[in-house]
């Protein structure tokens, strides 16, 4: 017999997930196999990365170690470990060097100098040398070092502004690697290398020739890796306008499209060390993850054929990432969750099913808890469809009075998605009696390269229109309070709180607004070297431009905002550096608009500290309710 809820104002519903439970929560960001079946990831503890081994016989994992912090240090970081021959070589979080330490008892030791910053390390065949991508004074290249640490590390590739993902042929004679230039992002236009590296005695060694596989300024390459009996290199490549499978054979030069559905099997590269495939130990499989409208799915293909099926992993994981094939071949890795699934690291394999390692939260609330996602399509102004994933008001214990209000959540990037996977803010707002709606607006990746191409030369224009839309879209059909709708966004979806409540005052009650873009000019003179030329595409270069970038410039505009608004900003932020938001709370404070201010120290771009988070979901709640709810 079910229990009677009790009926109560959406919004003001008791929740079982306090400011406390999301402070509280680890996440993922990578994991990696041995050869002995040594299962190592990386997880986030109140902003520190610490790297967990999980022995092959099944018995307790470990910490690796409990004196070093792990995380790389190019652009926005990733690639922060690998796994090879007993060994995990490590960025250390502050000096920036590489470590080395056995997975089962030794101490780390450094392998490479504290000169610049590095990531992406990858281990020859053999296990004598190490590549890795270094950056120092602006400069980046293509490097290796021996992994005994005996020699000092040396350039093999440079010229180009950015690199990412080497990787070693089966017999360590060649390399592969993508780079890119300004004024390029890397899912614009990448292009793959491949370079003979001719065995020495001695030295370290040196490139040979170097060869162009695929991309161009306008062809997004991602993820190489050779095939384990070295005759393919494999790759993905959106030339087809979706990311796509592809293997290039080396002997006869030929390149073979493997996968065709029109999804995506590829990610944007905003940080170094993603994947989204990988080959069966006999090169005769391969396993990839695929993106289809804003759902997540284990495929495996033959090779050989090109036949692929989807592999019946558990209906609760709807989002994975982070592949990692294992190296006997029983099956993968994966970092997976779902709408009413928390983050958790498992593995898969066809006999055995599913097997959980680590849960990224107690879980002791139950699924029926959490709100489950909803693919949502709508026409935006001009008519053309846009995408997003709708989440309703859930509780087990109340039912909502009249209509519940709108959480319009904007994504960073702006190249970026939310997908189905579990999004603890999201459920935050679901379980008070909010509806949340997560717009995938045109320029978001996941839905083919012409609509994340839609948002070049229109950024502040379409995201925020397709915002307003999806808002509105929602009130016609009665699923929300047009009377009680707001924005939230980070970043870039920052920029599209204030260029909404700049552009379409009353529309929202309130903004929340996270480290958001206030001026387009400074944002492009402050800001790091891997988005310094981002607005290129999405405004226009300058000084050509300028003019854009001053309508596209809130703090021009800050005047016409008359909505209230809280904004939050960390002192350390070197993307989106602090007095931009200043600039804006100056502006609200000159116009007497109600707002509150939050700067954290000790924060950079993104929170961390559990007590930030803590403070942050308190101050947003309390907020809302005088604002949204009681306004």
């Amino acid at each position: 017999m079910s229990k009677q809820k009790t009926r109560k104002q959406f919004g003001l519903w008791p929740s079982p997930i306090s400011p406390k439970r999301l402070a509280r929560g680890i996440s993922f960001s990578d994991v990696a196999w041995d050869h002995d079946g040594t299962l190592v990831w990386r997880e986030s503890r109140s902003g520190e990365g610490i790297l967990v081994v999980q022995p092959p016989d099944g018995s307790a994992p470990h910490d690796l170690n409990s004196d070093f912090a792990v995380s790389a240090g190019v652009g926005y970081g990733g690639g922060d470990f690998t796994v090879g021959h007993g060994e995990v070589y490590f960025i250390e979080k502050e000096s920036k060097r590489i470590y080395r330490q056995p997975t089962r008892t030794g101490a780390a030791r450094a392998i490479t100098p504290a000169f610049g910053a590095v990531a992406s390390p990858a281990i020859s065949p053999d296990g004598q040398h190490l590549l890795f991508i270094h950056t120092y004074e602006r400069k980046d290249s293509l490097a290796i070092v021996d992994t005994a640490g005996e020699t000092w590390p040396q350039k093999l590739g440079s010229g180009d502004d950015f690199y990412m993902q080497p990787c070693w042929h089966p017999d360590g004679g060649s390399i592969a690697w993508v780079a890119w230039n300004h004024p390029q992002m890397p899912w614009d236009g990448t292009t793959l290398y491949h370079a003979d590296l001719p065995k020495t005695t001695g030295d370290l060694p040196a490139l040979g020739e170097v060869t162009a596989i695929a991309g161009d300024e306008n062809t997004a390459i991602f993820q190489p890796q050779f095939s384990p009996d070295g005759r393919y290199l494999a790759y993905v490549s959106d030339e087809s306008g979706w990311w796509q499978i592809y293997i290039y054979d080396l002997e006869s030069k030929e390149h073979r499209q493997l996968t065709t559905q029109e999804a995506e099997h590829g990610i944007p590269a905003w940080v170094q060390g993603m994947r989204t495939y990988g080959f069966s130990p006999n090169g005769q499989r391969i396993f990839f993850t695929r993106i289809q409208d804003g759902f997540g799915s284990l495929w495996q293909m033959e090779v050989a054929t090109g036949k692929s099926k989807s592999l019946p992993l558990d209906d609760e994981y709807t989002w994975l990432e982070q592949i990692a094939v294992h190296p006997g071949g029983e099956g993968v890795a994966l970092i997976a969750s779902g709408g009413d699934t928390p983050p958790r690291l498992i593995t898969y394999t066809g006999e055995k099913g599913t097997r959980v390692w680590r849960r990224s939260t107690s879980e002791d609330l139950p699924p029926s808890t959490y709100s489950p996602p909803e693919a949502l399509t709508w026409q935006g102004m001009d008519g053309e469809g846009v995408y997003g994933l709708f989440y309703a008001p859930k509780s087990d214990q109340f039912d909502g009075i009249g209509k519940p209000p709108l959480v319009m959540l904007i994504h960073g990037g702006p190249t970026s998605q939310r997908g189905a996977g579990f999004h603890s803010n999201v459920q935050f707002f679901t379980t008070r009696g909010y509806a949340v709606l997560q717009v995938n607006y045109r320029g978001s990746t996941g839905y083919g390269r012409a609509y994340r191409d839609k948002l070049k030369g229109d950024w502040g224009i379409y995201d925020v229109e397709d915002a307003v839309s999806g808002a509105r879209h929602l009130a016609a059909q009665d699923r929300v309070d047009v009377n009680r709708m707001f924005i939230m966004g980070g970043s870039a979806g920052g920029f599209t709180v204030l260029k909404a409540l700049e552009d379409y005052p009353g529309t929202f009650k309130a903004g929340v607004c996270l480290y958001g873009v206030a001026n387009q000019f400074t944002m492009v003179a402050d800001t790091h070297k891997f988005e310094e030329r981002y607005s290129d595409t999405l405004l226009g270069p300058l000084p050509e431009a300028a003019e854009v970038y001053r309508e596209r410039s809130p703090i021009f505009f800050a005047d016409k905002i008359q909505d209230p608004i809280i904004v939050f900003q960390g002192k350390e932020d070197k993307v989106v550096p602090p007095d931009q938001s200043d600039a804006i709370v100056e502006a609200l404070q000159r116009n007497g608009v109600p707002h509150e201010y939050h700067l954290y120290p000790g924060e950079g771009h993104g929170f961390r500290k559990a007590a930030t988070i803590e403070h942050f979901y308190d101050a947003v709640e309390r907020f809302l309710k005088a604002h949204v709810i009681f306004a």
